[in-house]
């Protein structure tokens, strides 16, 4: 089969396509026939070496699986060939999504939503399970209560708007000017240009000085730090962004502030939770541009520059009829 491997850390170039052997399924795994995956910030960190005591090169990476069973192995029973799934490949344990075979554990494998195609599938998987892991498991948003969503354009951010919205909360988010309508299409209440715009100012300012309940951190930078002066007294600030600097949190204290670090975890219950959603039309993936598995070294380079144009996620059509399925980039 077709695949895109490392054998180096390193820049988009160190991505080579080459033939591999077809996965084999074992005791409770399936086999799947990759129709689509796509691209996320953490498939780039991989890429480039964060994780280098994690990943064992050669690797193939990749963190979205959207496509049709091809065999099962033995004891598998949710599942038959035919079946289009979709799913998160174990993150560090095992080959990743950019191939054109994938073999997974049964458990953490959901039916596709028939209302997705195998592109907006492979677009939800990762960034769905972190928002769902992120605001409904960690943060325990509730009806009523007002969140601050960091970066709502981005590939996480537009979705967990889409989710505090469904969930019934006030969404302040924040985005580039040119980011406001979409960030409205997708359900924010209130955008901030955090270009032009002190984002504690305006939260305040929003709340009447109360502050906000949940804060989602998905870009990282001081964020953690100035979180308390943004947060109402028992607010909760969820990152997904892994940071090695320190960071001074004695604000948080007196705002009996709780902080969540999610790391997402793989299983077939958040799927079918976000499933759900999508066949209520209140949860749907952005797909901004999309590209041939063969041209993933293009994808990531567009991914990581600053000021690549792009609203929501990039996809990766690995079988080519995937590819009309996708809106204009």
């Amino acid at each position: 089969m077709k695949a895109i491997a490392l054998d180096t850390f390193g820049g988009p170039d160190a991505f080579v396509l080459r033939d591999v052997p077809k996965p084999v399924p074992g005791a409770g795994q399936v086999l799947v026939r990759v129709h689509a995956t796509s691209i996320n910030p953490l498939d780039y960190q991989v890429r480039r070496g964060d994780y280098a005591g994690l990943v064992q090169l050669p690797a193939i990476t990749g963190h979205d699986v959207s496509g049709v069973v091809e065999a099962i192995g033995p004891g598998v029973t949710a599942f038959a060939p035919g079946d289009e799934v979709w799913y998160t490949p174990q993150i560090f344990d095992g080959p990743g999504s950019y191939a054109e075979y994938h073999v997974a554990a049964e458990h953490i494998i959901g039916k596709k939503p028939a209302a997705l195609s195998h592109l907006e599938a492979a677009s939800l998987s990762l960034v769905g399970g972190t928002a769902w892991e992120a605001l409904v498991v960690r943060a325990a948003l509730r009806v009523g209560e007002t969140i601050l969503v960091h970066g709502g354009a981005g590939g996480v951010g537009h979705v967990a708007i889409q989710l505090a919205k469904a969930i019934g909360a006030r969404v302040i988010t924040t985005a580039r000017e040119a980011n406001f309508a979409f960030a409205r299409s997708m359900g924010a209440d209130v955008v901030i240009d955090y270009r032009n715009e002190d984002y504690v100012e305006a939260v305040m300012r929003e709340t009447a000085g109360r502050g906000v309940d949940v804060i989602f951190d998905t870009i990282g930078g001081d964020t953690l730090s100035r979180a308390p002066d943004a947060l109402a007294q028992l607010g909760r600030l969820v990152t997904i962004v892994d940071t090695a600097q320190p960071h001074n949190l004695i604000q948080a204290w007196g705002k009996n502030a709780s902080y969540h670090f999610v790391f997402t975890r793989q299983n077939r219950g958040k799927l079918d939770e976000l499933g759900a959603l999508v066949e209520r039309g209140q949860l749907r993936p952005h797909i901004g541009a999309v590209y041939s598995l063969a041209d993933i070294a293009q994808a990531h380079a567009r991914l990581e520059s600053p000021d690549n144009g792009l609203r929501g996620k990039i996809a990766i059509a690995v079988v080519p009829s995937a590819a009309p399925d996708a809106p204009e980039a």
